[in-house]
């Protein structure tokens, strides 16, 4: 009874029970006390504890997924010309959901006004980490030591690496047939490993949600339930949407279902609030649940967690707007298209920086003349609008996938419609 319980074929709703759980207690004992200032031992020291071994365990199967996955899948490409191809099609998309998601924004904000009667106060001091020039970025692409790019998880390096070791691979003739076999091995260990520490979700979803209602608890929701709601609306209206519009129109293919096979790699993108920690998941999902080749999914997932930020651009609308109307400041309409270029260049040029949701949102707020310092108002929020946003980003990276993959031809429509995802079939 207790291996059916904790099987693979019920993974999503023994997660959904953790999540429920994980929100009600944190929320019950931040309501007796418990805040950032006295978090006691269980919110302190086992949540943490708990939730950070599942983090780690998680983040630990990023480097080799993505290296072996992104391996075998360029060396399967038989013409080199098609990984360019490939690459324009993810970018491209990925920019252009980007821009739409920023829009939608900043159109339902204007709309709404959430920070109009607003009383700022925003007397702190902010310090934001400042984002590198342009020229380093692009330069901070290339690893110098790929060994230890790996080590440091700098995934747009690992993620170059792999694919020039790929090409090499698919060009090198019998050699790289030989070392192919050993990739195409070691990835399909990989994958079960991933399978295998799935079973922890529960237990790791339920602390990061519990200590995370713990600490930040509903008062900060409420003292700013306008921004707070519009931007969950906004992420909604994107998520289910717009990219389902985005399928619908590129691809043809049922939008329910694709929802249906989506569901737990949403939820451990809310629980983590890491697009990087949901990798292997996301990767596993549009393989074996979406009809991914992985040819495709071994490209576009790794770099959409890398660099796709759509969830992010929705907050930064949102906030810009927000903060303008609270300060009774007037940007115009040249100042929310100069948002819409900033944010959406800006979500491939600060890529791999720490703390680039931040470094982004004070990009933005320079552009159009924003204090910097007014970020602190919405600070206290957006842990929790962190964790919708990232199921909002993952959600986007699989969409794409999905759209070149049928694009390319490398996509299995028999896998798209099943009836069920891949983890609830015996």
């Amino acid at each position: 009874m207790l291996a059916a319980l904790f099987s693979q074929r019920h993974l999503t709703r023994n997660i959904l029970v953790a999540m429920a759980l994980g929100i009600a207690l944190g929320v019950g004992l931040n309501l007796l006390g418990v805040d950032a200032e006295s978090p006691g031992f269980l919110v302190g020291q086992v949540f943490p504890t708990i939730g950070g071994i599942f983090v780690r365990l998680l983040q630990m199967m990023v480097v080799p997924l993505v290296l072996f996955s992104l391996m075998t899948g360029t060396a399967a490409l038989d013409d080199v010309r098609k990984l360019g191809r490939i690459g324009i099609k993810t970018l491209a998309f990925y920019l252009g959901t980007t821009a739409l998601a920023i829009t939608i924004a900043i159109g339902l904000a204007v709309l709404v006004q959430p920070g109009a009667g607003f009383t700022l106060n925003y007397d702190h001091d902010f310090a934001v980490s400042e984002s590198p020039p342009l020229a380093q970025v692009i330069m901070d692409i290339f690893p110098t030591n790929p060994i230890q790019a790996m080590a440091e998880g700098k995934m747009l390096q690992v993620i170059v690496f792999a694919i020039l070791f790929g090409i090499a691979m698919c060009l090198a003739g019998e050699p790289g047939k030989r070392v192919l076999a050993i990739a195409n091995d070691l990835n399909e260990i990989v994958m079960k490993l991933v399978m295998i520490l799935m079973l922890a979700a529960p237990f790791g979803v339920f602390a990061l949600v519990a200590k995370t209602f713990a600490l930040e608890g509903l008062s900060a929701i409420v003292a700013l339930g306008k921004y707070f709601g519009l931007v969950v609306v906004a992420l909604a209206v994107h998520a289910f949407v717009s990219y389902g519009g985005i399928l619908k129109l590129f691809t043809g293919l049922g939008v329910i279902n694709f929802f249906k096979m989506m569901r737990r790699v949403q939820l451990f993108a809310f629980s983590t609030a890491s697009s990087n920690a949901t990798l292997p998941v996301s990767l596993e999902n549009a393989e074996h649940n979406l009809g991914v080749k992985p040819s495709i999914a071994s490209f576009t997932i790794p770099l959409g967690a890398t660099v796709n930020m759509d969830g992010t651009a929705i907050m930064q609308g949102v906030a810009t707007v927000f903060i303008s109307q609270a300060l009774g400041i007037d940007i115009g309409i040249q100042g929310y298209l100069m948002v819409i270029l900033t944010a959406t260049l800006a979500s491939i040029g600060t890529a791999g920086v720490p703390g680039v949701g931040l470094i982004m949102l004070a990009m933005v707020f320079q552009q159009v003349g924003l204090p910097i310092a007014a970020i602190t108002v919405i600070y206290g929020v957006d842990r929790l609008l962190d964790m919708a946003r990232t199921a909002v980003n993952v959600t986007g990276d699989a969409v794409v996938s999905v759209i070149v993959a049928k694009s390319e031809g490398e996509f299995d429509q028999a896998v798209y419609d099943a009836d069920e995802p891949e983890w609830q079939k015996d």
